[in-house]
């Protein structure tokens, strides 16, 4: 039985069909999953989250744009990105209440502000001089709290490529912002 047979069986709320499709699909759903996700109940979850989608909206396959495991996948790995996502989110609020960051923070004075303003914009500008591979992976590991290994899977390239990209885009920023910033523990 192909697979887009069983899609249709599930349209007709054939649970057994479901159930065939997960034998099939279940084991690198849950791979790709565990891959992006690194936590294993993160993984299960999402993978859960996925048939249940195929079992409410199995219309939503078009056999036009591919195959069913590409499709399914696709829904893995999408679902997977949102689950890691967040969870970091969830994990910087839970650790900004515990620091009781909520509160009004002591800002710096308007001296300071001004002048780190300036330098925001200086970074802005250097980061848009960057290639578009470079920047996307500097922003996740920097502003998105990323690791490298989250960065790789996020982008869905090696790991060895991230830290290529980082490498690379951090020295290209030390030459662009060198005569603007003092880079911590360099003497100038």
């Amino acid at each position: 039985m192909t697979d887009a047979t069983l899609l249709e069986r599930i349209a007709r709320r054939e649970t057994e069909a479901l159930a065939q499709l997960y034998d099939r699909f279940g084991r690198p759903a849950y791979s790709l999953a565990r891959r992006v996700c690194v936590d294993e109940g993160l993984a299960e979850d999402v993978v859960q989250e996925v048939f249940l989608v195929v079992w409410r909206e199995p219309a939503r396959f078009d056999p036009a744009r591919g195959a069913v495991s590409s499709w399914l996948l696709t829904l893995v790995h999408h679902r997977a990105v949102d689950a890691v996502r967040r969870e970091a989110t969830r994990r910087r609020r839970t650790a900004a209440e515990a620091d009781g960051q909520w509160g009004v923070p002591a800002g710096p004075g308007a001296d300071q502000a001004a002048l780190g303003a300036v330098v925001a914009g200086q970074v802005r500008e250097a980061l848009g001089e960057l290639p578009a591979e470079q920047r996307e992976a500097l922003a996740l590991a920097y502003f998105g709290g990323y690791t490298q290994r989250e960065v790789a899977s996020l982008v869905g390239v090696p790991l060895g490529t991230v830290k290529s990209r980082m490498f690379s885009g951090t020295q290209k920023l030390r030459v662009l912002l060198g005569p603007h910033v003092e880079v911590e523990g360099e003497e100038r």
